[in-house]
């Protein structure tokens, strides 16, 4: 995606094709910084050479708020280059996505709602990862939806899709804590999109995609992080290099 997307191309939304309100102009940091068109890194630090696929038992749909699709430290998006089943659904409270509506009521896959269970009003919905295997038992497709912007955005997602209502709620129980050095979290406990679904894939059994995804997400962190200093990384980092190789 080249910078120029978020002006000239904006009218349109990436995940659907759907017409989108006309946004200001974007001019933040980093506006006219020369991206590469694959990765939307700045082609000083351009992370494509370290792009590697891999498969998974699980699947992961992203439900995105509109916003995150002009956030290039987004990183959703690294979950999609990994594992090439991932889908990305762009979130409007009052439009539901069809292709969305129509997944939920496939009967091959098991979908969960991935978000904390500390409110009581959905406490009869939560389930613990186990149920994951058990979906597996039954012959279904595990499919983990997160729910991809701020905690806010989150909230209102879960909040404001009725759709999503009757689905597990599947909490994430990890003790890991951030390596995201892109935006600043309130927490380091608070994990970006691309970790949360690192330990899902981890904790579910996906170990190879997890480790893939985790260094990916590495080599986006140190790649990005080096580019806001204009720091061209001379050599690969330790997380580069065990992508490399599976190259």
């Amino acid at each position: 995606m080249q910078h120029d997307t978020f002006s000239e191309h904006s009218e349109r939304d990436p995940a659907t094709g759907h017409p989108r309100p006309p946004r200001r102009e974007f001019k933040a940091r980093g506006s006219f910084v020369e991206r590469c068109p694959g990765c939307n890194l700045p082609v000083l630090n351009c992370l494509c050479p370290y792009r590697v696929t891999a498969e998974s038992q699980a699947r992961v749909w992203l439900l995105s708020h509109p916003l995150e699709h002009h956030k290039p430290t987004n990183t959703g998006r690294l979950i999609a280059d990994v594992l090439p089943t991932t889908e990305v659904f762009t979130w409007y409270r009052t439009a539901p996505d069809d292709r969305l509506l129509a997944l939920l009521e496939d009967e091959r896959y098991a979908p969960f709602v991935i978000f904390p269970d500390d409110q009581p009003d959905y406490a009869d919905r939560v389930v613990g990862i186990a149920a994951v295997e058990d979906a597996k038992e039954q012959r279904r497709i595990p499919v983990f939806i997160i729910l991809d912007g701020t905690w806010r955005q989150a909230r209102r997602i879960f909040r404001k899709s009725p759709y999503l209502d009757g689905l597990p709620v599947l909490p994430l129980a990890t003790e890991r804590l951030t390596r995201y050095r892109l935006r600043k979290p309130a927490s380091s406990a608070h994990l970006c999109t691309a970790e949360v679904a690192i330990e899902l894939l981890r904790q579910s059994g996906d170990a190879t995609a997890a480790e893939i995804l985790d260094d990916y997400f590495d080599a986006f962190n140190d790649s990005y992080a080096a580019s806001r200093t204009y720091h061209k990384l001379e050599q690969p980092t330790a997380a580069m290099r065990r992508l490399l190789a599976q190259r």
